[in-house]
């Protein structure tokens, strides 16, 4: 099965796999494990901050960065479709007790003018305007990077109105990669910045939260709260330090090998897709002629390749560490198979 749903599908590599059992361990909820100790400091450095938390998940590592960073009744500032409000359970009215006020952006990024048109004044009627909260690369904007000038314009911004920025980048890497810019270069306008290991960098579990001291204080804090304080986690950590080492670089094998499906894709009638808009390992397709996205998911599964029917129309298919050159060649030639005309009539 070639399983392109997401590239939270891959798995620890044999090498990744020996890395864990060989971990020194210890008791991180005393800050003994050295392992875990090693990999916040690596992650800290990396992304030019003060220090850094390992979190469960991105999702709990976002909602640390909210809960460390506002007040019950604050609001948070996001683009509509960010993973931060749709796809993390509620909870940042549950867990962190906040309103969201949500931007139509381009291409999932949002401007100074925009945010400013929401911030709160100060008057005791309204909740106040906390934090501004930013997705690098954005998911449902076709794993779009945010440019560097429009990140800058967005700190300026909060930095007049006194708001903290928090970055999900889940897929920061795979922004470094595909504009050359260094993780410093971006986080360098962000407060907080949440990093996932369990997607294109192939650990099995975990996330970072990096940013002040006095924040990840904080967040360690949230994390007890939460359930997320962990023991011998140095088994997790020595996969994300192995990560580190060895799959950022390569996440350029899984943007190209999405152009590759991209490009194909556009030769088949039924398929609408935009080849130049396949900026990282993610690649968004409407379906033409009425056909049901959830009818062809099915066909396909049927037939060996997993992708995942986002909304009426749309498909999306995401390239990672466990999908290689030929088994982008066979979803192509099955998706000819499935999507494409055969005596004048689709296969479908």
């Amino acid at each position: 099965m070639i399983d392109l749903r997401s590239d939270t599908m891959t798995r620890p590599t044999p090498a990744m796999r020996q890395a864990m059992a060989n971990a020194e361990v210890g008791d991180d909820c005393f800050g003994e494990d050295p392992t875990v100790n090693r990999l916040e400091e690596a992650m800290a450095t990396l992304l030019g901050k003060e220090a850094a938390l390992l979190a469960t998940s991105g999702t709990q590592g976002n909602q640390l960065a909210v809960r460390s960073q506002t007040h019950h009744g604050n609001e948070v500032i996001a683009e509509q479709y960010c993973h931060l409000f749709n796809s993390e359970a509620g909870a940042l009215g549950a867990l962190a007790g906040v309103q969201v006020r949500l931007l139509q952006g381009n291409h999932g990024v949002i401007t100074p003018e925009q945010i400013e048109s929401v911030i709160q004044a100060d008057n005791v009627h309204y909740g106040r305007t906390a934090l501004v909260s930013v997705e690098n690369t954005h998911n449902k904007s076709g794993g779009t990077p945010w440019p560097l000038e429009a990140l800058a314009a967005v700190q300026d911004c909060a930095r007049d109105h006194d708001l903290r920025v928090h970055m999900d980048g889940a897929r920061l890497f795979n922004a470094c990669v595909a504009t050359g810019n260094t993780a410093r270069e971006y986080t360098q306008y962000v407060d907080t910045v949440s990093v996932c290991m369990s997607k294109g960098l192939g650990a099995p579990v975990g996330s970072v939260l990096a940013g002040d001291q006095e924040t990840m204080d904080k967040a360690r804090y949230f994390r007890k709260m939460l359930g997320g304080g962990m023991r011998q986690a140095g088994v997790l950590a020595a996969a994300g330090l192995y990560a580190l080492e060895h799959n950022i670089n390569r996440l350029a094998d899984d943007h190209a090998r999405a152009q590759r499906l991209a490009i194909a894709l556009a030769d088949i009638e039924a398929v609408d897709i935009n080849v130049n808009h396949v900026p990282s390992n993610m690649i968004f397709f409407r379906l033409r002629n009425g056909l049901d996205p959830y009818e062809v998911v099915t066909r396909l599964d049927q037939q060996g390749v997993k992708m995942l029917a986002m909304k009426p129309g749309v498909i999306r298919a995401v390239t990672h560490l466990d999908v290689n050159d030929e088994q982008i060649e066979q979803t192509i030639a099955i998706c000819r198979e499935v999507l494409g005309k055969e005596n004048g009539d689709l296969v479908i």
